[in-house]
C-alpha cells in the first residue's frame, strides 16, 4: 500500500456516501457499471469476428515474456501435465515415435489425455490453447487400429496426386479421431542416395514427383480459398490438421546418404533440386516447416539464418511457424548439448520459432529468458516467433474449439480408409520383370492351381510389411504387431484371393529337401528389408535381410516363381533377376496387403513407375536420372504393364481374361477368312 493512501474499502464507502448527495440516478450508475464491466471483459483476441492479424496484435500486447517463451516451447507428453502447462505456459506437446498414453489406447483414451493437457493450457491467465503434434507420416501410425498407408516412396511410384490428396484427407480424420490437431508430415525430401536411412520417407529422387505429391497438404489441411495470400497458413476446420513440410532443406542430399550429415551443393543445385517442393508447399498453405538436422555446405540448418529467415521467411514469404526437429537445437554443437545456451541463441536467431525440446524444457526456458534479458536475442525476434505460432492457432480455430470430442472416433481404421490404402498399394506396385520375353509372361498368376508355395521372411510379417514409424519409432517384427497394426499380411491376402480348390502352402525358408518332396504349380517369394528409421537405416551395402537370398535361390531353382520385394528403397537384386520369372517392387505397403494380391492375380493391372533409379551395384551410388554416367539396372520411371492384345484391358480375373484372349483370337481368324474370301 502507498504511504498515506486510504484502504480500498474506505475509498469505496466514501464514493457511495458522496453519491447520496449527487444528482446522478442509481439506474444510470448501474448502467455505467455494467458497461464498464463489459468493456473490461471484452478481449479482441477472443472475438472470432475480428481479423486474425488484429487478434494476434491484441493478444501479443497482453503477453509477458514468460508467456511468449512458453508458446515457443514444445515438450513430450511424458513430461507434460496440466500443472506444467499452466505453470510454464507451454504452447505445444508432441507424441514422439511410440509414445502413447497406454498400449492399444482407444480414441477415448487419446482424446481424454489431450483434453487434460488442453485444460491446463486454458486455465492460464490468457487461456491460449496448446497445439498437439504427432508423426502421422503414413496414416496415424502411432495409434492402435489406425490405417497405415504405403510409405512415401510407394506413393511416389503411383504418380497420382489425387490419390495422395485423398490419403491426406483420411489421415487428417484419423488424427482428429485421437484429439490431435497437428501432424509432422509430409516429408518432402528429395532422396538422392538410397543409402540414406530415411529414403522411404521421400517420394522420389526427382523433385517434380515430390512437388506433385505435396497435394497431400491439401488433403490434410483443406483446399485453400481462391485469392488466398501466398505464404499464409490455412487449415479448413475441425476435420483437418496442421501439416508440416520437412526437413528444410537438403536432407535428402547428404554426402554418401549419411543421415544428418552434410549436403555439399551449389546454389543452383539447391534451388533446382531440393527447394522446389517447398515452393509448392507454401503456395498450398502449409502451416509449419520443420528444419533439418543436416548441414548445408558445413552450416547446420538449425543455425542457418540465411536460409531459414533470409530465404524461407523473407524470400518465400512463409508466414506459418518454423519448428525444430527432436533435440535439433541441441545438435547444433558437436557433441550435442556441449554448449546448450549457445545452441538456443543460434537456433532462435536463425529463425526457429518453436523448439521441440522435448524433455528438459526448464533449461530451454531459462536459457532463452536469460538471452532475451541480456539483449543477445532481441524481443522483436521473440515477438515474430509468437505471432507466427498464434497465426496458426487462430487459423485452425483452436481458440473457438480447443477441446476435442469423440465425434471422429469412428474414423480410426475406417473401412473406407482401408479400401483407400488398398488402392494405394495396388497403384504403388512396380513390375520389374515378367517372364523372359513379352510372349512368355508369368503374371498375372492363375487363381486356380493345384498347389501354390508362399515363402520368404516378409510373406507373413505385418511388422516388416509396414516398416519403420509403425506403432514404434523403429517399427516392429513379426505378427505380434497385428494386435496393434490391424491389417492383412500378403500371405493372408493370397489365401483369400485364390480359388477354394487351390492349396496354399507357407514355408518361410524351405530347404532343398522340402522343395524336392513337394510338387507346386508355382511359388511366390516375399523378401526384403527389416524395419528401421532414420540413422539406424543408413546402409552401405543395401542387401536384403537374410535368409532372403537363399530363399530365392532354393525356391526359384525348383519351381517357377514370382518374387515380391518389400523395401524402403532400391536394394541389391541384380544377382537374383535371372533366377526368377517375375519381380515386383512392393516398397513398404502398410497394413493392406490385399492390394498386393489384387495385382499379382490380375484383378488389377500394374501401373506403378519407379520413383528412384534402381542401381546394379552400390558402387554406382549416388546415381540419379540425368547424370552423365547413368547405367542402372532399371531406370527412373521404369515399370512394366501386363501385355494384352485385348482393347480396354484393365485387369480382370485372369482365367476369364485368357478365355477372352482365345475368343478374341478366334474372332480375328474368322474375320481374316471373311476378308480374304
Amino acid at each position: 500500500m502507498v504511504r498515506g493512501s486510504r484502504p480500498l474499502g474506505q475509498t469505496i464507502s466514501k464514493k457511495f456516501s458522496d453519491m447520496r448527495y449527487s444528482n446522478i440516478s442509481w439506474p444510470f450508475l448501474l448502467l455505467l457499471c455494467f458497461v464498464s464491466m463489459a468493456d473490461a471483459e471484452y478481449m479482441k483476441y477472443k472475438d472470432p469476428k475480428q481479423p486474425i492479424n488484429s487478434r494476434i496484435r491484441d493478444l501479443i500486447g497482453r503477453m509477458t515474456l514468460a508467456e511468449k517463451i512458453g508458446q515457443m516451447t514444445q515438450i513430450e507428453r511424458q513430461v507434460a501435465s496440466a500443472n506444467v502447462m499452466k505453470q510454464y505456459f507451454i504452447g505445444s506437446i508432441l507424441s514422439g515415435g511410440g509414445s502413447v498414453p497406454s498400449p492399444q489406447a482407444s480414441p477415448a483414451i487419446w482424446v481424454n489425455m489431450v483434453n487434460e493437457f488442453q485444460k491446463g493450457a486454458l486455465s492460464t491467465r490468457l487461456g491460449i490453447p496448446l497445439i498437439y503434434g504427432i508423426d502421422a507420416v503414413h496414416g496415424n501410425n502411432n495409434v492402435y487400429n489406425a490405417t497405415l498407408f504405403p510409405h512415401n516412396i510407394g506413393l511416389g511410384a503411383t504418380r497420382d496426386p489425387g490419390l495422395i490428396k485423398r490419403i491426406g484427407e483420411a489421415t487428417a480424420l484419423e488424427v482428429r479421431a485421437t484429439g490431435i490437431q497437428y501432424t509432422f508430415a509430409p516429408c518432402i525430401a528429395v532422396c538422392r542416395d538410397p543409402r540414406w536411412g530415411r529414403c522411404y520417407e521421400s517420394y522420389s529422387e526427382d523433385h517434380k514427383v515430390v512437388q506433385q505429391m505435396t497435394d497431400i497438404i491439401l488433403g490434410l489441411q483443406g483446399e485453400i480459398p481462391v485469392n488466398h495470400t501466398k505464404g499464409v497458413p490455412y487449415v479448413a476446420g475441425k476435420d483437418k490438421v496442421a501439416a508440416c513440410a520437412k526437413h528444410y532443406v537438403g536432407d535428402g542430399g547428404t554426402h554418401n546418404g549419411i543421415n544428418e550429415n552434410n549436403t555439399i551443393i551449389d546454389e543452383h543445385g539447391l534451388l533446382s533440386i531440393h527447394m522446389p517442393p517447398y515452393y509448392d508447399s507454401i503456395i498450398k498453405g502449409v502451416a509449419t516447416v520443420m528444419v533439418s538436422y543436416s548441414s548445408l555446405n558445413g552450416v547446420k540448418m538449425h543455425a542457418n539464418h540465411d536460409l531459414v529467415t533470409g530465404y524461407l521467411k523473407s524470400k518465400l514469404h512463409f508466414r506459418g511457424f518454423v519448428i525444430s526437429d527432436w533435440l535439433g537445437v541441441d545438435r547444433i554443437t558437436s557433441p550435442p548439448g556441449a554448449n546448450y545456451t549457445y545452441s538456443v541463441q543460434a537456433g532462435i536467431n536463425a529463425g526457429i520459432d518453436m523448439v521441440m525440446v522435448p524433455y528438459n524444457y526448464t533449461d530451454y526456458i531459462n536459457d532463452l529468458t536469460s538471452l532475451v534479458h541480456k539483449g543477445v536475442i532481441n524481443i522483436s525476434r521473440i515477438d515474430d516467433a509468437v505471432k507466427r505460432i498464434l497465426r496458426v492457432k487462430f487459423t485452425m480455430g483452436l481458440f473457438e474449439n480447443p477441446l476435442a470430442d469423440l465425434s471422429f472416433a469412428e474414423q480410426l481404421g475406417k473401412k473406407e480408409h482401408r479400401e483407400l490404402a488398398r488402392e494405394a498399394v495396388r497403384k504403388s506396385l512396380v513390375l520389374l520383370k515378367n517372364g523372359n520375353s513379352p510372349d512368355q509372361q508369368f503374371l498375372p498368376l492363375p487363381k486356380r492351381a493345384r498347389s501354390i508355395l508362399v515363402a520368404g521372411s516378409h510373406a507373413s510379417n505385418l511388422g516388416y510389411q509396414c516398416g519403420g514409424w509403425s506403432i514404434q519409432w523403429m517399427g516392429d517384427s513379426g505378427n505380434i504387431t497385428t494386435v496393434s497394426c490391424a491389417g492383412t499380411t500378403i500371405l493372408d491376402a493370397i489365401k483369400s484371393t485364390v480359388a477354394d480348390s487351390t492349396s496354399v502352402v507357407y514355408s518361410e525358408n524351405p530347404d532343398d529337401s522340402f522343395m524336392k518332396h513337394n510338387d507346386f504349380s508355382f511359388a511366390i517369394v516375399v523378401v526384403g528389408e527389416p524395419p528401421y528409421a532414420e540413422t539406424v537405416g543408413d546402409s552401405t551395402d543395401l542387401t536384403m535381410l537374410d535368409p532372403g537370398p537363399d530363399t530365392i535361390r532354393t525356391v526359384c531353382a525348383a519351381v517357377k516363381c514370382a518374387v515380391v520385394i518389400i523395401s524402403g528403397r532400391p536394394i541389391v537384386i541384380e544377382p537374383y533377376v535371372p533366377l526368377v520369372e517375375a519381380l515386383v517392387a512392393a516398397w513398404l505397403p502398410g497394413t493392406e496387403g490385399q492390394g498386393v494380391a489384387d495385382v499379382l492375380f490380375g484383378d488389377y493391372g500394374f501401373t506403378g513407375k519407379l520413383p528412384h533409379t534402381w542401381f546394379k551395384s552400390v558402387d554406382q551410388l549416388p546415381m540419379n536420372v540425368g547424370d552423365l554416367q547413368y547405367d542402372p539396372l532399371y531406370p527412373f520411371g521404369f515399370g512394366l504393364m501386363i501385355n494384352s492384345s485385348l482393347p480396354g484391358f484393365s485387369g480382370v480375373d485372369n482365367l476369364g481374361y485368357r478365355k477372352q484372349r482365345v475368343l478374341f483370337a478366334v474372332l480375328c481368324s474368322l474375320l481374316s477368312l471373311v476378308l480374304i474370301s
